[in-house]
């Protein structure tokens, strides 16, 4: 009898240390499906609802986030960057999944959903905290962007790129009510995005000539 409980605890402890070593064990993703790993960058073009809602259209695009950035005012809200003075842009933080978009693919998708020729402004919204720029989070980043400015100024497309390439800083999100704007408000958004007359100059930009 003692020498079949002895066996028994032996039993029961192998058991157990099966148990803790397979819950030690990392996740393993079910049958068929592909563990993946995002990136983020950075965009700014002028309203960022209107950037959120561009790149929200991209195969490849996981997540989109308004925020403000490229100042120096910590935690800034949304009266303070739309009234001036903070340094900040508006922007949009993209998380992406670099197996399917390639950092230079949302670099050029970018540039065609801007007007780059202008500068502290874009469309309807004039002032620096409206300037269009790529914060690069790496070298490789910095060179794929400043490549794509050039390459984009010797094609004749433009004449002049005024859009700003820097080190990306501190993103901070902005308020809540203003995370997929175009979603929750509708038409107000396609109101305020017609009477802008964005879609109508970036048409003119990339595809009129």
């Amino acid at each position: 009898m003692r020498a079949g409980l002895v066996r028994l605890g032996a039993a029961v402890m192998l058991l157990a240390a099966a148990v803790l070593a397979a819950a030690a064990q990392p996740a393993k993703p079910a049958d068929g499906a592909k563990a993946t790993t995002t990136s983020t960058a950075i965009f700014a073009g002028g309203c960022f609802w209107c950037l959120e809602a561009d790149f929200d259209k991209l195969p490849g695009v996981v997540a989109t986030e308004s925020g403000y950035t490229g100042g120096k005012t910590p935690n800034p809200d949304y009266h303070q960057v739309s009234a001036g003075g903070t340094g900040h842009t508006e922007a949009v933080r993209v998380t992406y999944d670099p197996a399917t978009l390639g950092y230079q693919q949302l670099v050029e998708y970018f540039w065609r959903h801007i007007d780059p020729t202008v500068k502290d402004r874009q469309f309807c919204d004039v002032g620096s905290q409206y300037r269009s720029a790529i914060y690069w989070r790496s070298e490789a980043e910095r060179k794929i962007a400043e490549a794509s400015r050039d390459a984009l100024l010797t094609s004749g497309k433009v004449k002049q790129v005024y859009t700003e390439i820097a080190a990306a800083s501190a993103f901070y999100p902005a308020e809540g009510y203003h995370q997929d704007y175009y979603q929750k408000n509708p038409i107000r958004y396609a109101y305020y995005r017609r009477g802008c007359g964005r879609d109508a100059r970036v048409h003119e930009i990339w595809d009129g000539k």
